[in-house]
């Protein structure tokens, strides 16, 4: 069954409170690996899916990061997407690798301290697009980030030139001899079926993923009435100050949790 565990490793953890695992689970008939964490104290949390950035060894899952998530009062699932860390298949970059996020969310929805009507999406770069298409496909999602996340494969390729090469041979070529491929990938397209609520994270100045995807993905989702809010940091890139990117992953918890 998709999202099922099958085996489960305890990881040492940084913080006392926290408890983690490298857990294989399954997608798509895949034995698939991620990280899993939880808060040591018994309760009933939101549990949220984290959607890791670029590719292979590129943007690998950060413990801390995760950490600093969980420690806000979620359980968070974080897959290393398929082919990685000892995992099944090739990921192909928000191809078919979307069901690894789409069968953590039922691996979330199962975990006995989560409620499982209480799930959000959280997106990092290339994860923010992972993020938009698992919420685009899964049912009773409460909210969805993005932060310096992609939202148009079209833009990426276009803007990222050092990452064509890589786009060509995993997605089977470029948008002018493969649109349909490139759409597939691009959420900007189905919107109007996502029901969560959104929140766009982005950084004026960010070379890595432009702050154009955010602005086309907010001005669609405006189009269609679905409810949006932005917040956009002016003198920032793709990567924040410490203090700057705690305060704010703070701030998006508490947002989350409103929702």
């Amino acid at each position: 069954m998709n999202g099922e565990i099958i085996n489960k490793v305890k990881y040492p953890s940084p913080n006392p409170a926290i408890q983690l695992w490298v857990v294989t689970y399954v997608s798509d008939h895949l034995k698939v690996k991620g990280l899993l964490a939880e808060p040591v104290a018994s309760g009933c949390y939101d549990g949220l899916l984290y959607l890791r950035g670029g590719i292979k060894n590129v943007g690998m899952v950060r413990i801390g990061r995760i950490v600093q998530f969980a420690s806000e009062g979620f359980v968070v699932m974080a897959p290393f997407y398929r082919g990685n860390q000892g995992g099944e298949g090739n990921e192909d970059f928000a191809g078919d690798d979307r069901y690894d996020a789409i069968s953590a969310i039922g691996l979330l929805k199962r975990h006995p301290k989560v409620n499982p009507d209480r799930i959000h999406l959280f997106g990092f770069s290339r994860g923010g697009v992972m993020a938009l298409l698992a919420g685009l496909l899964a049912e009773n999602i409460r909210s969805v980030v993005t932060w310096g996340g992609v939202s148009d494969m079209f833009l990426t390729y276009d803007e990222r030139e050092d990452l064509r090469r890589m786009m060509k041979r995993v997605i089977g070529g470029t948008p002018t001899k493969v649109p349909e491929r490139y759409m597939w990938r691009t959420p900007l397209y189905e919107l109007e079926k996502m029901t969560a609520p959104v929140l766009i994270i982005h950084g004026v100045k960010d070379k890595n993923v432009s702050v154009e995807h955010s602005y086309r993905l907010e001005k669609r989702l405006k189009e269609l009435n679905k409810e949006v809010e932005s917040w956009y940091f002016k003198e920032f890139t793709h990567y924040f100050p410490p203090k700057t990117n705690r305060e704010t992953l703070h701030r998006l918890c508490t947002w989350m949790k409103k929702q």
